[in-house]
């Protein structure tokens, strides 16, 4: 099974290239970049769920690289590196609302009867495939932590 997203974000290189947006380009190419070494490495064909899940992995790097950018205040680079969250994210599925996240972790919890932290596997297990490249995963396991500490 082929992935519709990576012949999404193969079109959007054409175009990119066609209208000369070198930076978008550069993007682009380095998401390919990182789809094609999981296929060589793999010896496998992406699928959709995988193509986000690399993505979203790209978005935590540059998330990271942001903040040590700014405190180093190298603003240029972290500008660069925001200029690729935003790329990156077009290809992503919509963004979850904080009111969706809050509800996915409820019902995991329900679902999962998890009553204490040490149960807290059991629950981003649950979480993690309805919300991967749709949410911070950082932030949702805050979230599960403190709901978890709560009970």
């Amino acid at each position: 099974m082929s992935s519709a997203l990576k012949q999404q974000i193969q079109d959007a290189m054409k175009t990119a290239m066609k209208a000369g947006d070198k930076d978008r380009l550069a993007t682009i190419r380095l998401m390919l970049s990182a789809l094609k070494q999981v296929e060589v490495d793999e010896r496998i064909e992406l699928d959709d769920s995988r193509v986000i899940t690399i993505l979203d992995k790209m978005l935590k790097q540059r998330r990271e690289s942001i903040s040590q950018y700014e405190s180093a205040g190298r603003n240029d680079l972290a500008d660069k590196e925001k200029y690729e969250v935003d790329v990156i994210q077009t290809f992503l599925p919509q963004a979850l609302s904080d009111e969706e996240i809050e509800t996915i972790i409820h019902a995991a919890i329900s679902e999962t009867g998890a009553s204490s932290i040490r149960e807290m596997g059991k629950v981003m297990g649950v979480v993690k495939p309805q919300i991967v490249g749709r949410a911070d995963m950082g932030e949702v396991s805050g979230k599960i932590k403190a709901l978890l500490n709560a009970g």
